[in-house]
């Protein structure tokens, strides 16, 4: 009979998750994450929860900017490639409407890409949290979106 892998819970995020606690300051915060890949927006919203946030998944750059008023989000995740807007302009957009939270970023581009839409982030007066090139690995994430005035840092990472 083969093994429901939706039920199985494994030690490791949550190990890699205790190395980088929820602050005291609130018991819950919040994810704001915009992928168009359903299989990698449901996997880092899934990694979200397993480090305390809730977690609000959007799959388009229109739904993204719809939740981005009622998430009040501690992080935001932008995919730079999306079919109907890229990700720098959605970085515009959160300058233009002057978001605290901290920004990660995620792509399937080369890294020197991604370096370079991190720095216009910053140039944007974003919080810049750090890159991670697709394929994504939980412990790298958990370690992205959880640390607090790390700086950029692009991360070159397997799922």
């Amino acid at each position: 009979m083969p093994e429901d892998k939706s039920k199985v819970a494994t030690a490791a995020p949550r190990a890699a998750c205790q190395a980088y606690p929820v602050s005291i300051k609130s018991s819950r915060r919040t994810l704001l994450l915009v992928d168009d890949d359903p299989l990698c927006a449901r996997f880092i919203g899934h990694a979200a929860r397993e480090c305390g946030f809730s977690a609000v998944v959007t799959i388009s750059a229109e739904s993204f900017k719809a939740q981005y008023r009622d998430a009040a989000a501690d992080v935001v995740v932008v995919d730079l490639a999306m079919p109907s807007a890229d990700g720098i302009e959605l970085l515009r957009f959160l300058a233009g409407e002057g978001c605290k939270a901290r920004i990660v970023i995620i792509s399937g581009f080369d890294g020197r890409v991604v370096e370079a839409a991190t720095r216009l982030g910053s140039a944007l007066g974003l919080e810049m949290g750090g890159a991670l090139t697709k394929p994504i690995r939980f412990e790298q994430l958990a370690k992205a979106i959880n640390q607090e005035g790390e700086g950029s840092n692009v991360a070159s990472i397997c799922l």
